[in-house]
């Protein structure tokens, strides 16, 4: 494992000192330093893909001022949702997709969850559709979290562990996903917009539903594939087997784990 320390909660993230942090940093400056810690694997020449989330935004901010100064030339970008193209494109940041790049260099996406054997739990931010699609087409996939994602099983953090589904009779799929994990507590939930209240609608047009867990769901394979299996099914969060590299932000220091 590689360490790297901030000395200061306004020093710079890509600088890498040898003593702990004197300040407490927030979480979002912990996220910043794990995502410039991940654009150091980005080199010239390279086709990327580029996440979605508070923690990837910052990733792609460095690539996009990696850029400006010269350092980084070549690059180009596959996003994985309208609002990351939307920030790439305003850095200037050349972008394509998986139709002229079926195969890509490297990804770097955050996690809502990552559990000991590096599966994670992704999509609270909406994108899990695109971003299974495009981080499932990477050489390398880097995944950059701040160390309050890390739990013992996937679902851990009681929080959301999503699933993409058509609209159509989604009340019928909620009902058929929570009774598909009963022995696991399951609640599903629809997701809704906070701004209006109305169901939250992907970039490709579906509802997400949420799962809450009070019990580990056991062999994650075996439970993606049979959510997979049900009618109304698009794609779930559970990402498994798929990071290569993570990189995990905490109180002392960066820790980067590569996949054995």
């Amino acid at each position: 494992m590689a360490l790297a320390y901030l000395g200061s909660k306004k020093a710079d993230p890509a600088a890498v000192m040898s003593s702990p942090p004197h300040l407490i940093l927030t979480q979002d400056e912990l996220k910043k330093i794990a995502a410039y810690k991940a654009v150091e694997f980005v080199e010239s020449g390279m086709v990327l893909g580029l996440g979605t989330g508070s923690t990837a935004k910052h990733a792609i901010d460095r690539i996009g001022e990696l850029l400006q100064q010269g350092k980084l030339a070549n690059i180009i970008g596959i996003p994985t949702s309208t609002k990351t193209h939307e920030q790439a494109s305003s850095l200037g940041i050349p972008l394509s997709d998986l139709d002229t790049h079926p195969v890509l260099d490297l990804a770097i996406d955050g996690a809502d969850e990552v559990d000991p054997d590096m599966n994670l739990v992704k999509g609270r931010g909406g994108s899990l559709l695109r971003e299974k699609m495009i981080e499932g087409c990477c050489k390398k996939f880097v995944v950059i979290v701040d160390e309050s994602k890390l739990v013992a099983h996937v679902g851990g953090s009681g929080l959301a562990m999503p699933v993409e589904i058509v609209p159509f009779c989604w009340k019928f799929t909620a009902q058929k996903l929570e009774s598909m994990f009963e022995e696991a507590g399951c609640v599903a939930k629809l997701r809704v917009s906070a701004e209006n209240g109305e169901p939250y609608v992907t970039d490709n047009g579906n509802f997400i539903i949420d799962l809450y867990f009070k019990k580990d769901i056991g062999d994650l394979r075996a439970a993606g594939d049979a959510m997979l299996r049900l009618a109304g099914v698009v794609e779930h969060g559970m990402f498994i087997d798929m990071a290569t590299t993570l990189i995990v932000a905490g109180e002392f220091g960066v820790t980067v784990r590569n996949k054995c």
